[in-house]
């Protein structure tokens, strides 16, 4: 039986892989598509970086809420991990180093984005955390293992998201902080579920420096 996710196409702007020197993994949310997500590759834009965009299957990486027990989302989750961790080592085959790489997404994107840098810890070239947070059952403690070696965050979510919890936001910050990631959270009063310019600047600026 083929996984989930496996067979389902990853959408690409930018440089060539083949001509980039650094690259980005953009990750959609919860009933979007990768085209949306991939949209991002113009105000995060920079010469010389491919951008990819992966779809899940169904337009969801995992059937539950992030908070809901773990082997509730599989086995959609595990198949949507091995779907960006192919693409990390298929980029990482082209000569790009994992420094140079970055991930992240929007929403549940954004939430399996942070999973994915938690369970496979190394120095990414950054994390971009629109609106999400780890997966893990609300209320039971998780271990942090791994260093990531100082990798830039950017941690950005409304005090009221009605997926969001403000505690997750607060939790992801501490955990990937305890790893050895240099974290910049900001909360938004009353934003929507949504990414303003604030973030994406915020965003950028983490980028840039990082290249």
């Amino acid at each position: 039986m083929t996984m989930p996710h496996a067979t389902s196409p990853v959408y690409t702007a930018g440089a060539k892989l083949e001509d980039a020197s650094a690259a980005m993994i953009l990750v959609h949310g919860r009933g979007a598509s990768a085209q949306d997500i991939l949209s991002l590759s113009a105000p995060l834009n920079f010469p010389g970086v491919a951008y990819f965009a992966p779809q899940a299957e169904g337009s969801i990486w995992y059937p539950n809420r992030l908070i809901a027990p773990v082997e509730s989302n599989e086995p959609y989750l595990s198949a949507a991990i091995a779907k960006i961790d192919g693409l990390i080592k298929h980029i990482e085959a082209s000569g790009i180093p994992v420094e140079k790489i970055f991930i992240g997404g929007f929403s549940q994107g954004a939430s399996l984005s942070t999973e994915y840098v938690i369970r496979n810890p190394r120095s990414y070239g950054g994390l971009l955390i629109f609106s999400g947070g780890y997966i893990w059952q609300s209320g039971k403690p998780r271990e942090a293992v791994g260093n990531v070696a100082g990798m830039p965050v950017f941690n950005g979510c409304s005090n009221v998201d009605p997926f969001i919890p403000l505690e997750r936001v607060k939790e992801t910050t501490a955990l990937l902080t305890s790893l050895g990631a240099e974290v910049t959270e900001r909360v938004y009063p009353n934003m929507d579920h949504t990414i303003i310019d604030d973030e994406l600047e915020l965003a950028r600026d983490l980028i840039a420096k990082r290249l």
